[in-house]
C-alpha cells in the first residue's frame, strides 16, 4: 500500500519529494464549508476523473471516470446531494467538473466526508492539477501535471494521502 504525506508545499510519495499546493487559508483539524483550507488528517483515495478530451491516463489502478460536460459537485448544504457528483443543471449551488482552466483535468476524490456526509464540514476536496504558480486551493491538494502523471500508476484505492499540515 503507498502512502503521500503533504507537510505545507511538500508532497511526499516513493521516497520522492514533489511541490503541491493546499488551502489559501492554509491547513485545519475542523474544517468548514467555504473556509478555503485542507483539512488534516490520512483519507483514501477514491474514484479518479478525467478530460478524456485532454489526457490520456497512463496504465491505472484506481477506478476512472470521463469528465463530462454536465458532471458537478454539489456544494451547498441545503441539498441532500452535497458533497455528492450531480447532474448539471442542478437547482443548488455546485462546481462543475468540466473546467476551462485545466485544473480537473485529473481529478481524485478523497475519502473526506464523503460517506454520510456531514453538511458544512466540507466538500469536494480533490486531489488535483494545481495552478501554474501553485497558488492556494479551496481546500484541496494540487500537483502539477507531469508528476500527477508520473505518479498515478502507484494509486490504488488502499493509497493514504496522510495531510499534516
Amino acid at each position: 500500500m503507498s502512502s503521500i504525506i503533504v507537510k505545507e508545499n511538500k508532497f511526499f510519495l516513493n521516497n520522492k519529494i514533489y511541490k503541491n499546493s493546499f488551502g489559501k487559508n492554509g491547513f485545519t483539524k475542523n474544517k468548514c464549508e467555504g473556509d478555503n483550507k485542507t483539512p488534516i488528517g490520512k483519507w483514501k483515495l477514491n474514484r479518479l476523473f478525467y478530460r478524456s478530451d485532454k489526457i490520456k491516463l497512463p496504465k491505472i489502478q484506481l477506478p476512472s471516470i470521463k469528465i463530462q460536460k454536465n458532471m458537478g459537485w454539489c456544494d451547498d448544504i441545503r441539498s441532500d446531494s452535497y458533497n455528492q457528483l450531480i447532474k448539471l443543471p442542478f437547482d443548488y449551488s455546485c462546481e462543475s467538473m468540466w473546467r476551462d482552466d485545466d485544473l480537473y483535468d485529473i481529478v481524485i476524490e478523497l475519502d473526506y466526508n464523503i460517506n454520510n456526509p456531514v453538511k458544512g464540514k466540507g466538500s469536494a476536496i480533490f486531489f488535483h492539477i494545481a495552478k501554474l504558480d501553485y497558488s492556494g486551493t479551496e481546500g484541496c491538494i494540487a500537483i502539477n501535471i507531469s508528476d500527477m502523471l508520473e505518479i498515478l500508476p502507484d494509486l490504488n484505492t488502499q493509497t493514504i494521502i496522510d495531510i499534516k499540515g
